[in-house]
Order: structure tokens, then sequence, then C-alpha cells
């Protein structure tokens, strides 16, 4: 991932956060915690911890308070990919380059692994010291986090997306799956982000980065959709064409290539033009926007 001098520090910061979340925080059963830290430290381009960083600079925030919900995000995210994969869902081999958790470990080992950092991500968000965080923040990650990832958000995304398979979707059906399963995760990055600062944001704000992540989220997925049809294993770190193979609708197979890539470009167009109300340093937010654009795996 091509990141600018600040989002490669965060990145580094990030990673540094996470590993002593882990260390503090082990889980008791031996293959459990290995099968935590296989699925934690495999890489991954850490997207969503990243708009939570850089929505805070979008709204003034200069402290670290963003590493506290950035981690409870990508526990969530992580959890999400464990179960995605496992053979009740998608059936994928890879993941990140490596071997799944269900392949790496066993089915029950996965299942575990997923359900204890769910929990986890709710578990620092309420209760891990930080200073200067007030309760009403911790309130609204924790809100803001549990809508996105359940039952009307990302898990029902993947339910609707599950239904779909072998279906002919209208491009309105595809958005509505993508805008759940995707799309709502993406956004409450951002909205976490911006609960940073001590003070919340407006309601012009609110709408603005809301308009930035919802067109941000659907690009990140269309072109998801193209690599899954360009690129290859190797590069991907995923399976390529497992969209294809498990005959699930995508933008490409609604639109074709050229036309998702015409329709990704005018959604990246979209979230720049709503940074433009945005109160303080908005180029972190810029920056995610081109790479979800350029990148290639």
């Amino acid at each position: 991932m091509d990141l600018s001098h600040s989002l490669h520090q965060a990145n580094t910061d990030f990673r540094r956060y996470v590993d002593s979340i882990l260390q503090q925080m082990p889980a008791k059963a031996p293959l459990l915690q290995d099968g935590i830290m296989y699925v934690m430290q495999s890489g991954g381009k850490h997207m969503r911890p990243l708009l939570v960083f850089a929505a805070a600079q979008a709204m003034g925030c200069k402290n670290e308070h963003w590493l506290l919900p950035a981690a409870a995000i990508e526990f969530v995210h992580t959890y999400s990919l464990v179960h995605d994969d496992l053979p009740a869902m998608d059936d994928d081999d890879w993941r990140r380059g490596r071997a799944t958790a269900h392949r790496a470990f066993d089915e029950a080992t996965a299942i575990l692994v997923g359900d204890g950092l769910q929990a986890l991500a709710f578990n620092i968000l309420s209760s891990l010291p930080t200073l200067g965080v007030s309760s009403d923040q911790r309130v609204t990650w924790v809100s803001l986090l549990a809508a996105a990832a359940g039952h009307q958000g990302m898990v029902d995304g993947q339910a609707m997306d599950l239904a779909a398979e072998g279906k002919t979707l209208s491009l309105h059906e595809l958005e509505l799956i993508h805008r759940n399963k995707t799309g709502k995760l993406i956004t409450a990055a951002v909205l976490m982000g911006a609960h940073c600062y001590a003070v919340a944001p407006t309601d012009q704000q609110t709408a603005a980065l809301n308009t930035y992540a919802s067109a941000l989220g659907l690009a990140f997925q269309i072109v998801d959709d193209i690599l899954d049809i360009t690129g290859d294993t190797a590069t991907l770190g995923k399976d390529a064409g497992s969209d294809r193979d498990n005959n699930k609708a995508t933008y490409v197979a609604l639109l074709g290539v050229d036309n998702a890539r015409k329709k990704a470009e005018q959604l990246y167009a979209e979230a720049l033009t709503a940074l433009e109300s945005l109160p303080a340093d908005t180029s972190a937010l810029k920056t995610l926007a081109d790479f979800t654009l350029q990148r290639n795996r």
C-alpha cells in the first residue's frame, strides 16, 4: 500500500498498538491464542483503521485517541473475514497471502477466533484505559460499530449476498448488498474517527463524512469485483475468481469491466467533493480514496 508519510507512521503506530492489546489480553486456550495471533499478524491493508486516523485528522484531532476505535474496527473486520472464509460461507483457501484460518487450524478454531475478536472489539472500546476519552465518546464508538457490524449492517449484507448466489440482481439490489456488507463498516470507521475529537461533528460535517464514506465503500467493492476477474491469486493474496466460481452477483457481471471502472471513478469524484466542507486536514482521506481506486489487491 503506497502511503503518505503520515499514513505510513499511523500504520506503524497501529500495528504496535494492536500487538500491545493482544499481549495484554491473551486467550487462555493456546490454540485459540495462536489462531488470533495468526489472523491479526497476517498483514492486510488496514484500510478501516487508517480511515479512523484520517477522519480524526480531518476533524482536527491531534492526539492518539484514534488508536482505540481503529483497533476495535480491525478486530471486527478480521473476524468477518475469518467467518466469511468458512466452508459454510465462501469456502476460501487463501486470505492475505496465507492459508485461511480454518485451513491453517480447523473450522472450530476459526469460528472461535472470529467470536473472540468480535467480543474483544467491544471489550476494549468500553473498558481499555485511554486518557482523555470521555464516556460519551465510548458510547458513540460502541453504538456506531455495533450498528455497522450487526444484523442491520455487515451481517445483513453477508446474508443478502449468500441468498443472491446464482441469481440475477438489479444494480439497485447489488448496491443494497454492498452498502451493508462492505459500506457500513467503512462508514463506521470514518464516523468513529470523527468522534475522536473532543467536539462532536456538526450535522453538516456528519453528512459530508457519510457521503465520502458511502461513495468510498461502493468504489472499494467495485474495485474488488474488478480485481476478482483481472487479478491473480498470488497478487491478491486470496482466491482469484472466487466470486465467479460461487455464482455471486458482481458489478463486473452487471456492467462489464470498463463500465464498472467508470462507476468507481464517479464514486471517487463524489467522495472527494464531500471532503471540501470538512474543517481540517483532509489529505489522508484523499490519499485513501486514491488508493481505493488504484489498488491492485
